[in-house]
């Protein structure tokens, strides 16, 4: 599985939404409505799926999708 499909999955449970809902360039909370309580869900279930120290407010919703699977990538997680 790719680490884009990792990601995708954790959005996914975390916002009970389709992939194709994902828009990977547009900000998310534009794009999928995230406020900032899901967005640390998601921070919390990309930090234990990669193993990465990342803190609860490490990624912010006015990112992109690419945006954090970017600085995934560069913590060196595959």
């Amino acid at each position: 599985m790719s680490l884009e499909a990792k990601v995708k999955d954790i959005f996914k449970d975390v916002l009970d939404i389709g992939p194709e809902e994902i828009k990977e360039n547009e900000k998310l909370d534009i794009c999928l409505g995230i406020d900032s309580t899901e967005m640390v869900e998601i921070t919390v279930g990309l930090k234990k799926a990669f193993n990465l120290d990342i803190p609860n407010n490490g990624f912010k919703k006015t990112q992109t999708f690419n945006e954090i699977v970017e600085f995934i990538r560069s913590k060196g997680a595959k």
